[in-house]
């Protein structure tokens, strides 16, 4: 990512750290904050790259439906250590831990 791409990295991701623990957050809630509504999937890449910026907590979150990222299992368990529960096996219950912004 260049220059201007860092920053809206950086932008992204703080608000990722902003996130509860016990809570989860939306792609498009996060798009939203930033001033991107229609920008979701950008949220989704800068979050897989976020290795590159630091250490955040991109486990809080799931697509518009609680969908936890495909393929990746930590994920799962990183939630449950926060007493976030399930649906079933691959879906947050967005009704109790969707941060209340």
């Amino acid at each position: 990512m260049g220059v201007l791409d860092d920053d809206l990295a950086y932008l992204i991701l703080s608000v990722v750290s902003e996130i509860p623990e016990g809570s989860v957050a939306t792609y498009g809630q996060i798009a939203k904050l930033i001033g991107k509504e229609k920008n979701a999937r950008l949220v989704g890449r800068v979050l897989k790259m976020s290795f590159r910026y630091g250490d955040f907590p991109c486990h809080r979150v799931v697509n518009h439906k609680g969908r936890l990222v495909p393929g990746w299992d930590e994920q799962y368990f990183f939630l449950k250590n926060e007493g976030i529960t399930f649906k079933d096996d691959f879906h947050v219950d967005l009704e109790k831990h969707l941060w209340k912004i």
